[in-house]
C-alpha cells in the first residue's frame, strides 16, 4: 500500500513499550509524528530516538505527540530504551510499536524490497488533528533524520492550516511568508494588516501572522 498526502492514516491497535494503545484515541486531537526504524539497537536509531526524547519540550508547544515503531517485540523494546537513555544521556518518553508481523509497516508502506526484505525503510509521517497525513519523508539507513527540519515543517504545516499562507525556501518561524495565489491582491490588506510587498502579481509576501 502506498500512502500518499491527503490521505486518511490508518488507525491500529498495537503493543508498545508503553502498554496498549489505540493510535487515534493516543493522537486525540493533536498533531502526530509516527517514525519507523529498521530493527532494535541500531546505531543511527539509538541518536535519533534519543534526540526525540530530548526535544519534547519543543514538541509539546506545538501540540505534537511523537510515536516510533520498530518490528521487534516490546520486551526487546525495553531494553533497547535502556540502552538510549544510558548513551543519549535522556529518558524515553514516547511509545515504541512492537510491529512483530509488520502489518503497520506494510498499512503504511514502509516495507520497500529494494532497499530491505526484511527491515522497515525508516519512513517518517506527520499527521494532523484530522488523521490526515500532511508529510512523508523516507530516509536510508544510513543518514540519521534532521529534526530541526521536522520541527521546521511541523511550523510551516501548522502556520498554513491555520492561515492563507504558505511558506518560501528555507523559512524559518518568524520570517515573512507567501500569500496564497488564492487571495486577490485587492482583498490582503484587509486579511494582512501588518502589509505585503508584491515582488510579481503571484508572489506576495507579508509577515508571519501570528507573530
Amino acid at each position: 500500500m502506498m500512502l500518499r498526502l491527503g490521505d486518511i492514516a490508518p488507525n491500529f491497535k498495537v503493543k508498545t513499550s508503553a502498554g496498549e494503545l489505540d493510535f487515534y484515541e493516543y493522537l486525540g486531537d493533536s498533531w502526530g509524528v509516527l517514525f519507523s526504524h529498521p530493527a532494535d539497537f541500531t546505531p543511527v536509531c539509538t541518536t535519533e530516538l534519543g534526540k526525540t526524547a530530548s526535544l519534547k519540550p519543543e514538541f509539546d508547544k506545538r501540540n505534537v505527540k511523537v510515536i516510533a515503531l520498530s518490528v521487534d517485540s516490546v520486551e526487546s523494546h525495553q531494553g533497547w530504551i535502556k540502552d538510549i537513555n544510558e548513551t543519549q544521556n535522556v529518558e524515553v518518553n514516547f511509545p515504541i510499536i512492537a510491529d512483530e508481523d509488520k502489518s503497520i509497516a506494510d498499512a503504511y508502506g514502509m516495507m520497500h524490497p529494494n532497499a530491505s526484505a526484511t527491515f522497515t525503510v525508516r519512513s517518517l509521517f506527520i499527521i494532523a488533528p484530522d488523521k490526515t497525513i500532511k508529510l512523508i519523508i523516507s530516509y536510508p539507513a544510513s543518514t540519521g533524520r534532521n529534526f530541526q527540519e521536522i520541527l521546521r515543517v511541523i511550523d510551516s504545516l501548522q502556520l498554513t492550516t491555520y492561515h492563507s499562507v504558505a511558506t518560501p525556501a528555507d523559512w524559518k518561524d518568524g520570517e515573512d511568508v507567501v500569500v496564497v495565489p488564492a487571495i486577490k491582491t485587492e482583498d490582503i490588506p484587509a486579511k494582512f494588516p501588518k502589509g505585503f510587498t508584491e515582488i510579481k502579481p503571484y508572489l506576495r509576501m507579508t509577515p508571519q501572522p501570528n507573530k
